[in-house]
């Protein structure tokens, strides 16, 4: 789970989860805490819920200064903060480089 934390003691590492309805029931083994989660992708800007689907280049480097594309994963842009990255995604459809591109073989 990515940066998820009880919200009543902080926890971050003792938390349980099970599907429920739409959602996933999450309980914090530290102090009981049990919320339901709504696993869709949200903005993490705006919080808003309004996102598409996008494929992201996973990138190494292979010799020298050359860059290699050993993979891809999903991201979800949002369609009211990433409007110009969104625009030439939609253009291009090819992977969208990632914003740090490693330096160390």
């Amino acid at each position: 789970m990515s940066d998820l934390v009880c919200p009543a003691c902080g926890e971050a590492d003792e938390l349980t989860g099970a599907p429920e309805g739409e959602g996933i029931r999450i309980t914090c083994g530290a102090c009981g805490t049990d919320w339901l989660r709504d696993p869709s992708p949200r903005c993490e800007r705006c919080d808003g819920n309004d996102l598409e689907p996008a494929v992201r280049a996973v990138v190494e480097k292979s010799r020298g200064s050359q860059m290699s594309i050993v993979g891809t994963q999903v991201i979800h842009l949002c369609r009211q903060c990433d409007v110009a990255l969104l625009a030439r995604y939609r253009d291009g459809r090819s992977p969208i480089m990632p914003d740090d591109l490693p330096t160390e073989p």
